[in-house]
């Protein structure tokens, strides 16, 4: 009986060890794991982190970038604060006073809180002109946009077109925040060098590393630029102006003949220039030559004749007979 029972109880017992075995090794692990501290990211999370945010970012807006001319009156969607857009317009507006269509669209670019990135201007009796080039917040480039097109004149032709750099901006970002930190340990490895050679070396690896940093910080500056703020080309034309026409690409047969001919005829062009720059030239150089010509025939006779043999020398010529005489 003692033994049936100690056979009974053996199962037990073991299982008993096992589960306690088990139960102390998880209690291990939750206590590794609570012990770690939370606010302690990793590395690799951390480089992880900046390239999440542009991809979510970015869902949802790949439509914005193949923008198509709408009408001036149109409603102009502008993206959320969190997205990087370039917006671009331009627009040809026929006025009946160019002269003070140009101030007016000054007037309501300034009053949006922008600016005159560009002028050119001409004001020919037979045709008045003006270009100009502004700068406006993205906020106020619908509004404005819609203005110029109404209270200026007869819009005449608008194309408008986005660009979205959200991702480029994040990415430019994330490589000038990692050029700035190895920057910053090569000075402090410069700090520590005592050989000279390896004093050159960080040195130089100091100015290759600052000059990218530039670049980046270059380029950075730039998409801040052109995301900042809306470009809006906006050409006045006055009323004996010529209609401006849709430019149409022609594709075919003709289409090929007619760009073979322009090429020709730019080829035939371009050699005739060459040729009058150079034709004053070579009449000069013909005039030379000929001036020269005379004298040259005249050296080449002189190298072509013989020079006469040298008379043998007296002493020399006794001593040659004394010689033969012994002989």
């Amino acid at each position: 009986m003692n033994t049936l029972r100690s056979r009974a109880v053996l199962p037990l017992v073991l299982a008993a060890f096992l589960l306690t075995a088990c139960g102390a090794d998880g209690g291990e692990s939750a206590s590794g794991v609570a012990d770690m501290p939370a606010s302690a990211p990793s590395a690799a999370a951390e480089e992880a982190a900046p390239a999440a945010a542009p991809r979510e970012n970015l869902s949802g807006g790949a439509g914005e970038n193949n923008a198509k001319a709408e009408p001036a009156d149109a409603n102009v969607t502008v993206a959320p604060a969190d997205r990087a857009i370039i917006y671009t317009a331009e627009m040809t507006v026929r006025a009946k006073d160019v002269a003070a269509a140009a101030e007016s669209a000054k007037r309501m670019v300034t009053e949006a809180g922008g600016y005159v990135a560009e002028e050119r201007s001409n004001s020919f009796s037979s045709r008045q002109e003006s270009t100009i080039t502004f700068k406006i917040p993205p906020g106020q480039y619908p509004g404005t946009l819609s203005r110029l097109g109404k209270e200026l004149g007869e819009t005449e032709q608008l194309h408008q077109g986005t660009q979205d750099v959200t991702g480029e901006v994040a990415d430019v970002a994330a490589r000038v925040k990692s050029a700035e930190a190895a920057v910053a340990q090569f000075r402090t490895l410069l700090t520590k060098a005592e050989k000279i050679g390896e004093i050159m070396d960080i040195e130089r690896e100091i100015q290759s590393r600052t000059a990218d940093l530039e670049a980046l910080q270059a380029r950075q500056k730039s998409l801040a630029e052109q995301t900042g703020m809306a470009t809006v080309t906006i050409t006045l034309v006055g009323p004996s102006a010529p209609p401006v026409k849709p430019v149409e690409e022609e594709t075919g047969f003709l289409a090929g003949l007619k760009a073979g001919w322009t090429g020709l005829k730019n080829f035939a062009e371009a050699l005739s220039t060459i040729v009058g720059a150079l034709l004053p030239w070579l009449v000069v150089l013909a005039v030379l030559g000929l001036l020269a010509l005379p004298w040259w025939r005249r050296m080449r006779r002189r190298q072509q004749v013989p020079a006469p043999a040298p008379a043998p020398m007296p002493a020399v010529q006794e001593r040659d007979e004394e010689l033969v005489e012994k002989e």
